[in-house]
């Protein structure tokens, strides 16, 4: 059976065949789970089993976040280093005298 799309475009008749195989899982996992053989479902396609211990953290799980919180942290001060490096330009091409006003207000301010 040869099935053609609206345009006769690749394209469209790809997104269509995705669309009837995402159809296709949700159906083959609903089986599964009726025959008992869920989450031990080997034959769907792309089963991706659920979280044996939802609500826990496993050692696995915890140092792959500390992995990521490492990644951030250092994307973070990268940032912050931009970020000073960016204020320094500025006032190093600002006005002395303009920086002794604002210093002299400080003052009269403490």
């Amino acid at each position: 059976l040869q099935v053609q799309n609206d345009h006769g475009d690749a394209t469209s008749d790809l997104n269509r065949r995705m669309q009837f195989q995402n159809k296709l899982a949700g159906v083959c996992e609903e089986m599964c789970k009726e025959v008992g053989a869920y989450p031990k479902c080997t034959q769907c396609p792309k089963f991706v089993e659920p979280d044996s211990t939802p609500g826990v953290m496993t050692w696995d799980e915890l140092l792959e976040h500390m992995d990521n919180l490492v990644s951030w942290g250092q994307d973070q001060i990268k940032g912050w280093h931009k970020q000073a490096s960016a204020l320094q330009v500025q006032n190093d091409h600002g006005d002395a005298t303009s920086d002794l006003n604002r210093r002299m207000q400080f003052q009269n301010k403490l």
